[in-house]
């Protein structure tokens, strides 16, 4: 199921289903709104999504009520997560998979919203979108490879070859086609053992670290935890993302280390993650990945 396009004008609900806005950080979500306003778009802030109940969040029920409630309103038209953060998994069991259903629309974010773009996939069918959100891509030093990605994917519902801001890497030579799912390493993992983790038979595998958070020896703990569940039999291919940890160690490095006896193709770019320009890349379409020409092909409209 894939949502409809935007289209300029509409209004973009903003969820904050992770960490609390800060004092410290409203100027950067502010920017974010703005950014969105600039280039056409009416806003609706979520009734929760400034509300820091917890002291270091707002609830799991607050959080779950304005995800809701943006996918039940006709009027909103697409849904983007302000930040990423640490607990989204706690709202998974409060969410209406059925009013997403009925109610399909574009869900972007990031990091650790990871565990919804995939659980929602996985629930409902509907297609969600790794990217940037509005207070660490919108509101801080965006490009404009962020800006027309944005448009591009969601607006004009462009696909094809995935276009590049940096230079692409083959880690392991080949060709496959499969289903996109993933994200973040450490929040993908966070559904391991749920209902809610999607089936990895002969998908993509999409990953990316925080570096500033994830050293090496963590973000190999991750991959053996993904390996040691068998995902790595599984998959048909795998693209990963920006990661500049201080150590120099690169990571394609740490993912050769646990996965050599595989086969699958493995291809690295700069152009999603953490403190990098993001394209907008659809969880729950099919892609070709092609490793030895360094492109990824989107093979599925993704909106309507």
């Amino acid at each position: 199921m894939i949502p409809k396009r935007l289209q300029i004008g509409d209004t973009i609900g903003i969820v904050s289903p992770s960490g609390a806005i800060t004092k410290e950080t409203m100027n950067q979500f502010k920017r974010g709104i703005d950014f969105l306003k600039n280039i056409g778009f009416n806003v609706k802030i979520g009734k929760n999504a400034l509300s820091n109940t917890l002291k270091y969040s707002a609830t799991p029920q607050e959080k779950a009520d304005d995800l809701n409630y943006m996918f039940a309103d006709n009027k909103i038209k697409a849904i983007i997560c302000s930040q990423g953060g640490d607990n989204a998994n706690s709202i998974l069991p409060l969410i209406d998979f059925n009013a997403i259903k009925n109610n399909p629309k574009i869900f972007l974010g990031i990091s650790d919203i990871t565990v919804l773009l995939n659980a929602i996939y996985k629930e409902t069918g509907v297609v969600t979108f790794h990217g940037n959100d509005i207070m660490w891509g919108f509101g801080a030093k965006h490009t404009d490879y962020d800006e027309e990605e944005f448009k591009d994917r969601l607006v004009e519902s462009k696909i094809g070859e995935v276009n590049h801001n940096s230079r692409w890497k083959c880690i392991r030579d080949g060709v496959a086609e499969g289903i996109l799912i993933g994200g973040n390493l450490n929040c993908l993992n966070k559904l391991a053992g749920t209902r809610y983790l999607p089936n990895f038979k002969a998908k993509i595998l999409l990953l990316e670290s925080f570096d500033e958070s994830n050293p090496p020896e963590k973000v190999e703990a991750e991959l053996y935890r993904l390996k040691q569940m068998g995902v790595f039999e599984k998959i048909k291919g795998m693209w990963m993302g920006y990661y500049n940890h201080e150590s120099k160690i690169l990571y394609e490095e740490i993912v050769m280390n646990v996965v050599p006896e595989y086969s699958f193709p493995i291809l690295k770019c700069d152009d999603f993650g953490h403190n990098t320009p993001n394209t907008i890349i659809p969880i729950g379409v099919k892609i070709r990945l092609d490793s030895t020409n360094r492109k990824v092909v989107l093979l599925e409209k993704c909106v309507a």
